[in-house]
């Protein structure tokens, strides 16, 4: 017998299932989108989508579930390489964005289509997504206790800078203006000074250097 063992080939069925959800979703929307366009973008018959999943909603399930925990792990990973809350937002929100630029049309998907998720399944992508909250909230809490950082409201902060990332599922397109990189560096920059970073050493009146084409604020 040829050919690959049956565990992997469904498996690589699967995920071409999921590719093709994921396009076919962000190009019409969830309620837009039938098991037969998802079928025929995988180049599989309706019939074979139900071997390897029990319906529409379980596919976006599985989408929001992986993107949310590679964005929860990217901030994770991110918080834990510095101690310093500056370089750490820096980074944070560099690899954030970016992140979303590059996969701009899945993260459409896993942040805008979860009204659609089953009660069960909106309570554990809503879990998700309080934990990276929750990430971000205390790194700019930290900032604000060592005198880094000036906001008035953590949460707020934090959600504000989230949002910088998110949105770009919204707008952002290959081959535009900007790069994924130049993206990350910009929003970096923006993000120092939502929560007013400060230089070391200096007043507390005076703002951290940021890229110079983004003009004073």
């Amino acid at each position: 017998m040829t050919g690959l063992p049956d565990a992997p080939r469904a498996a690589g069925t699967r995920a071409r299932l999921l590719e093709a959800a994921v396009t076919a979703f962000a190009e019409k929307g969830f309620h837009g989108t039938t098991t037969r366009d998802i079928a025929a973008a995988a180049g599989m018959s309706p019939a074979a989508l139900y071997v390897h999943h029990k319906s529409k909603e379980e596919l976006l399930h599985l989408i929001s579930r992986e993107g949310h925990e590679d964005v929860l792990r990217l901030v994770r990973e991110a918080i834990a390489a510095t101690d310093d809350p500056v370089d750490t937002l820096r980074r944070v929100v560099r690899e954030f964005a970016a992140h979303h630029a590059r996969g701009h049309v899945r993260a459409r998907v896993v942040n805008y289509e979860l009204p659609a998720l089953a009660p069960t399944h909106l309570a554990e992508i809503r879990a998700l997504r309080r934990q990276i909250e929750d990430q971000i909230r205390r790194l700019v809490a930290r900032g604000v206790e060592t005198g880094e950082f000036e906001v008035r409201d953590p949460r707020i902060a934090a959600a504000a800078l989230l949002s910088l990332g998110i949105d770009l599922a919204r707008w952002y397109r290959d081959g535009g203006r900007w790069t994924p990189d130049e993206i990350g560096e910009e929003y970096a920059a923006i993000a120092l000074r939502i929560v007013s970073a400060r230089r070391r050493g200096g007043s507390s009146e005076t703002p951290l250097d940021v890229d110079p084409r983004l003009g004073r604020p």
